[in-house]
């Protein structure tokens, strides 16, 4: 089978193995189930991660968390607690996590090269004692995510070294870039409809911005 851009394709786990090779031990080592008093610290000091879900066809997922460093907890070795703050409401992650509980997670520690990843099975809680030592801003969530891990290694600082990622110098401004609002037009123009403005979404949200309306 191809693709519609180009029959030049790898299928197989043993074409992939051939071109690319397989994984020294010393990185398949670093693998474990359960973090460490060194570990712990990726996740300790994030203040900033990713989660992927997917649901029972496949179809994936991929979505950002942050609050002050440390805001996922760790319950122990085994089981981390994340809090769910208020969002928009299409909720993929949670309806995926119901269908699906596989779920894998990327730490992110600003100015550090190396990332910390977590792989494992997710459940959803309102267990309000776990929940209360979350509040932030005296609101406290009111469903969080409890991942018992499976694997759990750091990755290695290549990505991050290639991207240049922490490198101020390299740092763009949100102005920069298109707003939500002109994004948002840009959709709706496209099917048909030229009446949405996009200067006063951009105005009226970084007003509720301005009041963190909606934050917790």
């Amino acid at each position: 089978m191809g693709h519609r851009l180009t029959s030049q394709i790898i299928d197989t786990d043993a074409a992939l193995r051939e071109l690319i090779g397989v994984a020294p031990q010393n990185v398949c080592d670093k693998i474990t189930d359960s973090l460490n008093s060194l570990t712990r610290q990726y996740i300790e000091r994030s203040p900033f991660m990713m989660i992927a879900t997917s649901d029972p066809d496949g179809n994936c997922d991929l979505s950002p968390r942050g609050d002050p460093a440390g805001f996922v907890r760790i319950l122990d070795d085994r089981t981390l607690l994340l809090p769910e703050r208020p969002g928009n409401r299409i909720a993929d992650t949670l309806t995926n996590i119901v269908a699906n509980p596989h779920v894998g997670l990327l730490f992110l520690v600003p100015g550090a090269t190396e990332t910390f990843r977590v792989n494992g099975r997710a459940t959803l809680t309102t267990d309000i004692e776990l929940l209360a030592p979350t509040a932030v801003e005296g609101k406290v969530p009111k469903l969080a995510i409890i991942v018992d891990i499976e694997q759990a290694y750091t990755q290695c600082s290549k990505a991050v070294l290639r991207s240049d990622l922490w490198n101020s110098e390299r740092f763009v401004v949100q102005t920069d870039l298109p707003t939500n609002g002109e994004i948002a037009a840009a959709i709706r123009a496209a099917r048909g409809d030229t009446e949405f403005d996009a200067a006063a979404y951009d105005h009226e949200r970084a007003q509720r911005y301005a009041r963190r309306e909606g934050f917790y």
